[in-house]
């Protein structure tokens, strides 16, 4: 079998799944040893490919040195990082990004040059990963079911880096409804830290048996309501903290000065498009917020205006808002990440012109398709 090429980048893959956010990496190493007693996680695998199911699918931003594997001259890819050991992922790992030339005999060659209904299934689904810019549990989801794929709920869970980082302010949100529903807790607080992690976690537990009669749900219609619940729990989550490096880098935009030689032609339209991606940013931003605001309108209707139903039916029909959420933001974490990246020092940003010229052109791309 001819290997994938060794990655030096990641021969740490230790460090990697330690500060995994599942925003950026989807760890199916870790899922295979938390799940490996889950009869879903063998009956429904994220991928049917045994090796490919026990590596990470990271959302990389694409060095100079690997642009020569691209036919095109995206930032971001989808590589697939197969550990050498999976006991010891310090030992590293050989990696290949989707799109590269040839990554699909790569595949196949994982699989142990096996062709077939799983092989092309396995193929299709990185595909689909390929499309969405970015691997958080609720776009995820949302985005494979569409495109036909049956996967176990335990690949769809928020990671333990996240939910770490999102514990405050999980249990600030969810503060009224904890006095609502825990109508004897004298302090609210107390309830709030023990809950947050049961509430986010993938098992609903009796726990979760007051906030399921709060919400007034049953069955699959609870299981989904709750899905959706944490969705955009976690959607402002994330958005609280991408919202101050998006206003860094719509100040930083206008700033990037070009160096060297000055291509007339290439000079204006890197105005236009400078001007274009800065007013696309500003308008994806108040989409975003548009939208937890109606999330935070029908949750105030069930905890201070006691409308139960309508927070329920709201939960329900939550589906496409996931996807635009999850599009959106996951650009804008992108852009600001990919920016921050190639320009470390915010004082002073300066490339040269075929440099700007492709940068604008990918962001701008970027933010073009979410109108597709």
């Amino acid at each position: 079998m001819r290997e994938p090429a060794a990655d030096r980048s990641v021969r740490n893959l230790g460090v990697l799944q330690r500060t995994a956010s599942t925003s950026r990496v989807l760890n199916l190493v870790e899922i295979g040893g938390a799940k490996k007693g889950d009869p879903e996680y063998h009956s429904q695998p994220f991928f049917t490919t045994p090796y490919l199911n026990q590596s990470l699918v990271v959302k990389h931003i694409v060095r100079s040195d690997e642009r020569y594997v691209l036919d095109d001259q995206r930032q971001t890819a989808t590589k697939v990082i197969l550990p050498f050991e999976r006991s010891d992922l310090r030992m590293g790992g050989r990696s290949f990004l989707v799109g590269q030339r040839g990554w699909r005999n790569i595949v196949r060659e994982a699989g142990g040059g096996a062709e077939g209904s799983n092989i092309d299934r396995d193929i299709r689904l990185l595909t689909a990963l390929d499309e969405i810019p970015s691997l958080d549990p609720f776009l995820l989801r949302e985005h494979l079911s569409r495109r036909g794929f049956t996967i176990a709920g335990c690949y769809f869970a928020i990671s333990d880096a996240d939910l770490a980082r999102m514990h405050d302010f999980v249990a600030s949100e969810i503060d009224d409804l904890i006095r609502l529903t825990f109508a004897d807790a004298s302090d609210s607080s107390s309830y709030a830290d023990k809950l947050v992690r049961v509430l986010l976690s993938p098992e609903i537990t009796e726990q979760l048996e007051p906030f399921r009669i709060a919400l007034r749900l049953e069955g699959e219609d609870y299981k989904e309501g709750l899905f959706s619940w944490k969705g955009f729990l976690y959607y402002k989550w994330l958005f609280s903290e991408l919202r101050p490096k998006l206003v860094d880098v719509l100040r930083e935009i206008p700033l990037l000065r070009v160096t060297g030689h000055k291509d007339p032609d290439l000079m204006v339209h890197i105005e236009r498009t400078r001007r274009r991606l800065v007013e696309a940013l500003e308008a994806k931003r108040r989409e975003i917020a548009d939208v937890l605001d109606v999330y935070d309108r029908a949750f105030a209707d069930l905890t201070k205006n006691g409308k139960p139903l309508a927070f329920q039916s709201f939960l329900l029909r939550a589906s496409d808002m996931f996807l635009m959420l999850g599009e959106r933001i996951g650009v804008i974490s992108h852009i600001t990440t990919a920016w921050r990246y190639r320009f470390p020092d915010a004082r002073s940003p300066a490339a040269s012109v075929e440099e700007v010229f492709d940068i604008l052109k990918d962001f701008d791309h970027l933010v073009s398709s979410l109108e597709k």
